[in-house]
């Protein structure tokens, strides 16, 4: 079976894009949890990923670190993980490796803290235009791909496994969104996995 290495589920957002894709593969999985932020931490983690870093999975003697890598090598198991057309799947590959490798202003200034509520009136300019980016690709998405279904390509896709984060930091800080976004939003907020996810938060101690 595989076994998925993450962290607290408040905090570790590159835990949760794994973990939501393998959720949603339906793929089963034994899930290691490891509290971050404390002595033994590292060590711990050391002890199965080679990174030092969560997540991690592994399959059998296979082991996978990174994220993204995570889930490409998910998508190999699930194949409905990314879109089926080509040029539609090029995208979604292009928007997930600019979630994995940009943002860095928002990941700062808007730390994922997913049972917290902070009003977040005034971000930085660089909050504000990675805030700005994001929306602009959720709603060309969702104008293009809304009749294929509720999410940023139609079905569920490491898209949307990739920007799930960005949900939680949405409704942390209360960002005001236009009409589509907010609705992907909801969508994902929505998902059983979503709310698994949220009330194993609620349960961790902070």
């Amino acid at each position: 079976m595989l076994k998925l290495v993450i962290g607290n589920r408040n905090y570790s957002s590159w835990s949760l894009r794994p973990w939501l894709a393998i959720k949603q593969a339906g793929l089963p999985f034994e899930e290691i949890m490891i509290p971050l932020r404390r002595s033994a931490t590292k060590a711990e983690i050391l002890a199965y990923s080679p990174s030092g870093k969560v997540p991690c999975l592994i399959d059998g003697e296979t082991v996978v670190w990174d994220s993204l890598a995570i889930c490409e090598y998910l998508a190999e198991k699930a194949s409905s993980l990314w879109p089926s057309e080509r040029k539609a799947r090029a995208e979604a590959r292009s928007i997930s490796a600019e979630m994995h490798s940009g943002f860095a202003a928002l990941r700062q200034g808007m730390s994922m803290d997913v049972v917290a509520s902070q009003p977040f009136s005034q971000p930085s300019v660089e909050v504000a235009a990675d805030i700005a980016r994001i929306v602009a690709i959720w709603e060309d998405c969702r104008k293009r791909y809304s009749r294929k279904g509720p999410f940023l390509f139609g079905h569920f896709t490491i898209a949307d496994a990739m920007y799930a984060p960005v949900v939680w930091r949405f409704l942390t800080y209360h960002v005001e969104l236009p009409e589509a976004s907010r609705q992907w939003v909801e969508t994902m907020a929505a998902l059983p996995a979503m709310q698994e996810w949220y009330k194993g938060a609620q349960a961790e101690e902070r």
